[in-house]
């Protein structure tokens, strides 16, 4: 890397933590590891720093719920190749890392952290670029893990390229928590920004899809990398779940959307906190989260409400639409089926709802015409 820093990996450094037996047998099942860098944002003295919450293992973590999974949406069902996912019909993940700045505590892919990780990480780029190459519906590839980011700058290049060898492929994206944990990574190595310039053209773009979960990760340093993104021509936007304890309230989530508009990062996407196991103490449910959305959503102008509340299901991406006074609707943003696209899903209010499976009375459900998915409808 270009700017080395500590990564801390022992609550040693951490007294009050260390001292607690709980937490020990947490950090036995769930790794920890925070920067330097992050670990300076925080306040130690405040047990109820948010930046803490995201990164401090908590004793609640051990909690046993119904989910309980390490694949809540079902990823393995779209592995198409050892770290290669072909889940909607356009788009391509590449779990091309296995490695992250720091462990955020409500990770839904954290069984590439435990028990020494599975074998999920994309070793061999020229069978994927096969693949893709083979796949002309696939426009979009994201480059994820882990975080992108943390592959050497040479790694990533090989990977961008064959990508761009491809003339189908018009995005590349880019799944990073770098710019808020280890900012330093992209504002020390002009060569990662040279290789944006490169491959981010006005023809075809290079996307960062960067994650701030709470305002103050918005430092001088983590803004400055933005900056240098956006200059070196890739798109920044940003994307994070509502998290018990560090944006689960309309003030604090506003205050994100307006910053990072301010900055020229577009929202994107809020997530439902997947229920993976070990989340329950993070997640928010359903309703309430929705709720909460809205509301930061009517504190802030148009250019900082683009964000959409969904959530990663294995059916696909399904928006969080309305609440009425008995009924929530959902709708199919994305599909794995692309007969889905579009469908609206009604169902009775449940308030202690977490996924989409705990909702058990539909009410009303609609689907696209199924001819427009014809070809020769659009001739």
């Amino acid at each position: 890397m270009a700017h080395r820093t500590t990564f801390i990996t022992s609550l040693r450094h951490l007294p009050s933590l260390a001292e607690n037996e709980k937490i020990q047998r947490v950090v036995a099942k769930y790794p920890f590891k925070c920067p330097s860098y992050y670990l300076d944002l925080i306040d130690l003295s405040d047990k109820n720093d948010p930046l803490a919450r995201i990164v401090f293992p908590h004793e609640d973590e051990l909690q046993e719920w119904e989910w309980g999974n390490l694949d809540p949406s079902n990823e393995k069902a779209y592995t198409v190749l050892p770290g290669l996912q072909h889940k909607y019909n356009s788009t391509a993940l590449l779990l091309a890392s296995n490695s992250c700045a720091g462990l955020c505590r409500y990770c839904f892919r954290k069984r590439l952290f435990i028990d020494g990780g599975r074998p999920e990480r994309l070793e061999d780029i020229d069978e994927a670029a096969r693949y893709i190459e083979s796949h002309p519906e696939i426009t979009n590839v994201i480059i994820s893990g882990g975080d992108s980011l943390m592959l050497p700058t040479a790694r990533l290049k090989e990977i961008i390229h064959k990508m761009r060898q491809i003339p189908h492929v018009g995005i590349i994206r880019l799944g990073t928590k770098v710019p808020a944990y280890y900012p330093f990574r992209i504002i020390n190595d002009p060569e990662l920004l040279e290789l944006i310039r490169q491959y981010s053209t006005p023809q075809k773009r290079i996307y960062v899809i960067a994650h701030f979960d709470h305002p103050r990760e918005l430092t001088p340093e983590a803004l400055k990398a933005c900056d240098l993104l956006l200059k070196a021509g890739a798109v920044v936007v940003n994307q994070t779940p509502i998290i018990r304890g560090v944006n689960d309230d309309p003030y604090v989530l506003a205050e994100l959307f307006r910053r990072l508009s301010f900055a020229g990062i577009a929202p994107y996407y809020i997530f439902q906190c997947r229920p993976t196991i070990g989340n329950r103490p993070y997640a928010v449910p359903i309703e309430e989260g929705y709720q909460i959305f809205e509301a930061a959503r009517g504190l802030v102008s148009g250019l900082a409400k683009r964000a959409r509340f969904t959530m990663s299901h294995e059916k696909g991406k399904v928006e969080i639409l309305a609440l009425t006074e008995e009924h929530i609707i959902f709708k199919f943003h994305r599909a794995a089926n692309d007969e889905d696209t579009g469908r609206v899903l009604i169902y009775r209010r449940n308030p202690d709802a977490y996924w989409l499976d705990d909702y058990a009375e539909m009410i009303s459900t609609h689907f696209l015409e199924s001819d427009i998915f014809r070809p020769s409808y659009y001739v």
